[in-house]
């Protein structure tokens, strides 16, 4: 097994300095420093992780915590964050979490197993969340932020985007609009619905509670609620969902009930996951910077790792409406 001693010697270098090298030291030349880590890939050297770890006292790790992995819009976010953390230098480790907090994931980091926490579905009620950022323990939110909490936390402007639906809709002449809501507590949920509807009311053309339904960011749910919507004596023309996931069943909702998409009703979603752009379903929706998001979130991490006294960072990224055969490709007038 190649150990510390042979890199040194194949550096022409003092195994302190290859010891300086691997804890990222400042007090070793750059050019030192690229002689030795040349060296450990000519040798395939692999340093003792447990030994780092007690010298550093950093696993470089880091928990993501999830609450839906089903949900495709996740698996999506997920490999950006992997990727953002292996160019960090960082390993993931996943929580696939039912609860709001994260209560495993929170002991995992008590116990310093791993070094930061990265939330993606954070809702209102989690006190052990609470407590944890209190004591100023490394943690981020992603995707879904929380303005009771005191955090880093990295968005999308989802009530821009709410808004961005329903000028589209009233722009292309539609008058029987309908709407899927999601669950109450997500932000992600609320900011949307909140958005759209002042922008509809604004416009003149305030949503009717009528052509509103439950979505609950479930395809099953969906696809009922929407064949509920069609069913009615005037249904809606076109209808806005509140996640990607929601859009699917309800386009299959439309579909089971020998409804055309988009002649016989529009179908809007939002996130813009991979399947949304499929020939099959090609739906317009709203994107996420999904990529650019988790880069965001890594980093702000990291450097909370290093320096816990950093002021709390809020990064809102804009979303962007992106047209396709759902709205008939229709751009407004």
């Amino acid at each position: 097994m190649v150990t510390s001693r042979d890199v040194a010697q194949l550096a022409g270098v003092s195994q302190m300095t290859v010891s300086r090298v691997l804890q990222g030291s400042d007090k070793v030349a750059p050019e030192t420093r690229e002689r030795v880590l040349t060296a450990m890939k000519e040798a395939g050297y692999r340093p003792h992780a447990a030994a780092r770890t007690m010298r550093t006292r950093r696993t470089s790790t880091v928990g993501v915590v999830v609450a839906d992995i089903t949900n495709p819009f996740y698996p999506q976010l997920l490999e950006a964050v992997g990727q953002a953390l292996d160019a960090a230098g960082q390993r993931m480790v996943l929580w696939n979490a039912p609860d709001p907090g994260g209560e495993s994931a929170l002991r995992a980091l008590d116990e310093g197993t791993v070094d930061g926490l990265i939330f993606t579905t954070v809702t209102e009620g989690s006190e052990q969340l609470a407590d944890a950022l209190l004591r100023g323990e490394p943690i981020a939110l992603l995707h879904r932020g929380l303005d009771s909490l005191d955090c880093d936390q990295v968005t999308t402007d989802n009530i821009a985007g709410g808004r961005a639906v329903a000028d589209y809709l009233v722009a292309t002449g539609h008058t029987r609009i309908g709407f899927l809501r999601g669950p109450e507590l997500p932000s992600t949920a609320r900011h949307r619905e909140r958005g759209f509807r002042d922008r509809l009311a604004e416009l003149g053309r305030p949503l009717a509670e009528e052509l509103t339904a439950q979505g609950g960011f479930a395809h099953d749910v969906a696809r009922s609620a929407m064949r509920e919507l069609l069913g009615r004596e005037n249904p809606p023309t076109a209808v806005f969902c509140a996640n990607d996931l929601t859009a699917l069943g309800a386009v299959d909702g439309a579909v089971s009930l020998n409804r055309r998409i988009p002649e016989d009703v529009w179908v809007i979603g939002y996130d813009d996951i991979a399947m949304t752009s499929w020939d099959s379903y090609d739906i317009t929706t709203v994107r996420q910077p999904i990529a650019e998001m988790a880069r965001t979130a890594v980093r702000l991490l990291l450097e909370r790792v290093d320096d816990r006294s950093l002021p709390p960072r809020k990064k809102e990224f804009p979303s962007e409406l992106i047209i396709r055969g759902s709205t008939a490709h229709t751009a407004p007038q």
